[in-house]
């Protein structure tokens, strides 16, 4: 399954690793840090860490372990290039689920679903509607909610899976712990690349963000 990945001329999210070292503990998501660190922190308490200039690339480094050398030689793109990942599996999920989408017409059930994936997944899915993977439409809009979601993380956890250990810890590590990313099955490491091939090209039309 070949990973797209960024081209020589696109942008980076961070070109020195201490830098993208801050940017990767600033965007971390708080049940990464509650998990390595001490659980009778509060949530305040780890935000505050979080955002502590001085702490941000030791937390980092504690989180990714081993997986970067001293020298941070290993230390490449993004492969969101600064995305919010879990945009990037709201747009793999209306792919998968494109159908369901195409069908759902009621302006009552429409409402619904926008309020949980938003309209641009909900565009970009219909959009893409040929490469739609699910075959079996879904009439409800709160369970086609979450099957998008779910099988969203699972095609970025899939796709994840080609890559380095870093490059792969690195995008995990702005998820919520749990999510379906963390354990793909084989229909989603079959059609993962083919779907993320779409959602990096939408991505790269966009200037990199910085507030994963």
């Amino acid at each position: 399954m070949p990973m797209p990945l960024p081209s020589a001329g696109s942008h980076t999210w961070s070109e020195s690793p201490s830098e993208g070292l801050r940017e990767l503990a600033a965007s971390t998501h708080l049940t990464r840090f509650a998990a390595r660190l001490d659980g009778r922190l509060s949530a305040s308490t780890l935000v505050r860490l979080q955002k502590n200039s001085r702490l941000q690339v030791r937390l980092a480094e504690m989180l990714l372990g081993n997986k970067m050398d001293s020298n941070g030689r290993n230390w490449g793109d993004d492969l969101l290039l600064g995305h919010d990942p879990n945009r990037a599996a709201l747009l793999a999920g209306s792919i998968w689920h494109a159908r369901s989408l195409l069908k759902l017409v009621s302006k009552q059930h429409l409402a619904i679903l926008l309020d949980r994936i938003g309209a641009e997944a909900h565009a970009f899915g219909i959009r893409n509607l040929a490469s739609a993977v699910a075959i079996t439409a879904t009439a409800d809009p709160e369970q086609l909610s979450q099957q998008i979601e779910h099988d969203g993380y699972a095609c970025l956890g899939a796709w994840l899976d080609e890559a380095s250990a870093l490059d792969r810890t690195r995008v995990l590590l702005r998820l919520p712990m749990g999510t379906a990313a963390e354990n793909p099955a084989a229909e989603h490491r079959n059609a993962a690349g083919p779907v993320l091939s779409l959602v990096i090209a939408h991505l790269l039309r966009e200037t990199p963000r910085h507030d994963s």
